[in-house]
């Protein structure tokens, strides 16, 4: 017998973990990158054929944003600065779960969470200024359309945000793949916005 158990041979390599939500995230976020940046460029297409004016300077530019419609600069500025800290307190939260604090990590997410909420309402609140409406023009249904894809982006985040706080708190906190695929899905969301706000707010 001890013969059998000396000739066994060595158990083999473990097993690595496989993470199906950091994979899933990432091929949402791939998906939700070309979904994006293909509705700009669509964007770019319809404003590069608008009609030519003569603007400040004498320079021609396109007549692409109706004269009656102001951007409230102030804050989309500063919900594009919003955007960049939320994404801070999801790496935040992945700092904090490395080192299995639990109480920061828990803090970190509510936090992305609720910058989410305020950024929704930010957002919310510059329809309200523009006083857009949908179907008034090419515009505006752009504008719409882009717009509020990132802010159903932004939900889905803030449903990420709070439902990964709640396994930490519930002891989970070791589980590192979401807490990580919830970073990403904010640093996607960050990047999508910032992109939508250079190309609509600030280029217009």
């Amino acid at each position: 017998m001890s013969t059998a158990v000396e000739r066994a041979l060595p158990p083999g390599p473990a097993i690595a973990a496989r993470h199906p939500l950091f994979i899933a995230t990432g091929a949402v976020v791939a998906a939700g990158t070309m979904m994006v940046f293909g509705m700009l460029a669509v964007w770019f297409k319809f404003r590069d054929a608008s009609p030519l004016r003569e603007g400040r300077n004498a320079k021609m530019i396109h007549d692409w944003l109706p004269a009656d419609l102001k951007i409230p600069e102030v804050a989309t500025n500063t919900l594009a600065i919003t955007m960049v800290i939320a994404a801070i307190m999801g790496q935040w939260a992945v700092y904090s779960a490395t080192r299995k604090d639990s109480q920061h990590t828990t803090l970190a997410l509510f936090i992305t969470g609720m910058i989410g909420i305020a950024a929704i309402n930010a957002q919310v609140a510059i329809y309200k200024q523009m006083g857009a409406v949908l179907a008034d023009g090419a515009y505006q249904t752009m504008f719409f359309t882009i717009t509020g894809t990132v802010v159903a982006l932004m939900c889905s985040g803030v449903a990420f945000s709070f439902v990964a706080a709640f396994r930490v708190l519930g002891g989970r906190v070791a589980d590192r793949a979401v807490v990580t695929a919830h970073a990403m899905y904010w640093y996607f969301i960050t990047t999508a916005f910032i992109a939508m706000w250079f190309v609509v707010y600030v280029q217009k």
